[in-house]
């Protein structure tokens, strides 16, 4: 991370981070498809920034039958699916040469799959951020692309700061109430500012005093946790400092972590990574 001064927050993103990656449930849907992996992050990434996806984690549109509609639409472009696929080709010349028709994917059961899978705490994570919450040494700040469930849905919650997990953090900012998501770098932004606000306004108190809350947060006291490469490379340009959380292996974030805070972080959970899986019997075409 090139510097070895304490930070003073601590930001996280969620998904991926203190609760089981979405990405995890894309990949073992296209393994157990056969469709070659990444072509949903691919149709995801390049319909940003008004595809359907990026404007409900901003809060323009709601979760409904139109947002699943147009998401299905999103995944189901030819001319996206065959520059996709030529990319592929370079990396495996064993592909076949005639770009095969665009997967079909069922838009509204995959999305939901990926909500519910990571609905669940990191179990490498979760330790962690309970005893970051215990020590008191840092403002625990949480950066997250977000989606407001509807009543009546499975993942509706009446009080959506009220979730568990959310409770752990002292600020909370999440793009679909805010109006901005990541790798925007107005949110990053934004949450350097709630986070002085809330130094700013417990400064007076033992633990500000302490911690110097009174001089507020700058961006190079703040460490950064991310899965996704793009978003982190936006905090980099605002002077945040970043880690990377690879994909099944949180606990090497969690080290990572340790290594800064000099604090014990990690609970008893192994270390084993978590893989893909293969053959999927739940997938829906």
């Amino acid at each position: 991370m090139g510097t070895d001064k304490k930070p003073k927050m601590l930001l996280f993103d969620i998904g991926g981070v203190c609760v089981v990656s979405p990405f995890q449930s894309i990949l073992d849907y296209e393994l157990s498809l056969g469709i070659p992996p990444g072509w949903i992050n691919y149709s995801i990434s390049k319909t940003a920034p008004n595809g359907f996806w990026h404007k409900l984690e901003r809060g323009e549109i709601k979760l409904d039958d139109a947002f699943y509609a147009g998401f299905n639409k999103d995944l189901h472009d030819p001319v996206r699916w065959e520059a996709f696929y030529k990319i592929q080709q370079s990396k495996n010349p064993g592909l076949p040469q005639e770009v095969p028709p665009v997967p079909n994917i069922d838009g509204h059961w995959l999305f939901n799959d990926m909500m519910t899978a990571s609905n669940a705490p990191d179990p490498w994570m979760q330790p962690a951020l309970r005893n970051l919450k215990a020590s008191g040494k840092f403002i625990l700040a949480a950066l997250s692309n977000t989606v407001i469930f509807p009543p009546g849905h499975a993942l509706h919650r009446e009080d959506f700061f009220a979730d568990p997990i959310r409770g752990l953090f002292d600020v909370f900012v999440s793009s679909a109430h805010v109006g901005l998501r990541k790798p925007d770098p107005k949110i990053y932004e934004y949450a350097l500012n709630e986070v002085n606000k809330y130094a700013k306004s417990h400064a007076a108190e033992e633990r500000g005093r302490s911690l110097g809350w009174q001089d507020g947060v700058k961006p190079d006291e703040v460490v950064f946790l991310d899965d996704i490469g793009e978003n982190l490379k936006a905090a980099k340009k605002v002077g945040f400092r970043t880690i990377k959380v690879p994909l099944g292996r949180t606990y090497e974030a969690v080290d990572e972590l340790e290594a800064i805070t000099g604090l014990k972080l990690a609970g008893d959970h192994p270390r084993i990574p978590i893989k893909p899986k293969f053959g999927g019997a739940n997938a829906k075409l």
